[in-house]
């Protein structure tokens, strides 16, 4: 009989997942992780992870199976929160959850549960996994969750195939209503349980109180740029070469003080992404503004009015060689080959069309139709029909 450790998160999807692949003849044991110990910044009246791992340990009861909670909040501070706050500093917007999957859930947790003689571990994740044989060589697909309103493969998209060959998702295959229904069915105490938000393992927190805690505010200003300004109506350079173009259109605009007007006063650059609309406190305008770009050096805010703004689009972006990963090797681009891809990115946005540019530096993704608040640090993801081949950190 094959053992699965099932990341018990005290949430309904992970609680189905454990009792389906008891049905299917697994030896399953449920593990819940503790990875934050800090309940200052967090938006509950209580730390989070107390009442979901009780919730966590009634599933396990209910199902009869083993059951231990096991403390990662050292390397969780080590690997995501001071990610985090590097990321930040630098005027960058991280994934939490993204890089919570590839270094805790699918690092630590598959190698503790590894250690505890499993064969696999589990996970509620609304995606699916394939196993195929190319060349004698077994592949693991990784492809969307068959719920198109909860597919989760994105947050997964950073995983290597030897991850994969560990993983299994359970519910992949099923929709939200049904996996609802089973656990009411089963009497699980999840069963009516909301879904988590928030940081991956955190809870809702107050980003800025979060960030606080190593970044300190910085006054400085917010300014206006005019959708008429000439930068936007200058004629694009001539380009000797399609990369060239590329970097131009992944670069974007080049904001100075001098091209708009001061309008309000934040606290630190480094709090703000871009299209962000809320935290700016500048009322009185006849469209509402939003983050077109932040200058962390300067500690300068650039905005515009209307989610139209010219600022806020992009044709392209660019992934560096370092930050560029390869669900599936096979496919890898060499330089100077292209492929037509669809492309996401950030979680639950709908797949853009769009082609992809190998370089010797890096990935080019230029797309269809200019993409909104294209952010660096976000992960772009990449799929050839419901399966994800691709990612990297966004530049």
């Amino acid at each position: 009989m094959k053992t699965v450790v099932v990341g018990l998160s005290g949430g309904v999807d992970s609680s189905v997942a454990a009792y389906l692949l008891k049905e299917q003849g697994y030896n399953v044991i449920g593990l819940f992780m503790r990875n934050w110990n800090d309940a200052s910044v967090t938006l509950e009246d209580e730390c989070p992870w107390i009442e979901d791992s009780a919730d966590a340990l009634m599933v396990a009861e209910k199902l009869g199976i083993p059951f231990q909670v096991i403390d990662l909040s050292e390397v969780y501070k080590e690997r995501i929160v001071d990610y985090m706050f590097a990321e930040y500093e630098k005027g960058r917007t991280p994934n939490p959850d993204v890089l919570c999957n590839r270094e805790i859930k699918f690092d630590i947790f598959l190698k503790t549960a590894l250690d505890l003689g499993a064969d696999f571990v589990a996970t509620g994740h609304y995606a699916r996994r394939e196993e195929i044989e190319i060349g004698g060589e077994k592949v693991y697909r990784l492809l969307a969750g068959k719920d198109q309103n909860k597919d989760q493969s994105y947050f997964l998209c950073q995983l290597s195939q030897e991850q994969l060959s560990k993983a299994l998702f359970p519910i992949g295959e099923l929709e939200k209503p049904e996996v609802r229904r089973i656990a009411k069915e089963q009497e699980l105490v999840t069963a009516e349980k909301k879904d988590s938000q928030g940081l991956c393992f955190i809870g809702k927190v107050s980003l800025p109180d979060f960030l606080q805690q190593q970044l300190k505010p910085k006054t400085g200003n917010i300014i206006e740029i005019s959708p008429e300004n000439e930068i936007y109506n200058q004629p694009k350079p001539e380009f000797d070469s399609k990369f060239e173009a590329l970097k131009y259109e992944s670069e974007g605009v080049s904001y100075e003080k001098s091209f708009g007007e001061i309008v309000g006063k934040h606290e630190g650059a480094h709090y703000f992404t871009k299209g962000q609309r809320k935290g700016l406190g500048v009322g009185g305008k006849i469209e509402p503004l939003f983050v077109l770009d932040t200058d962390v050096n300067e500690n300068i805010i650039y905005t515009g009015q209307g989610k139209n703004h010219p600022g806020l689009y992009k044709k392209a972006l660019f992934i560096s060689e370092e930050e560029l990963h390869w669900v599936r090797e096979d496919l890898k681009l060499n330089p100077d080959e292209t492929m037509e891809a669809l492309v996401r990115i950030r979680y639950r946005q709908p797949l853009q069309k769009a082609v992809l540019h190998k370089a010797e530096s890096g990935l080019y993704i230029e797309f269809e139709k200019p993409q909104s608040a294209i952010t660096e640090g976000q992960f772009a993801a990449w799929y050839i029909d419901d399966e994800l081949v691709g990612s990297g950190v966004i530049n």
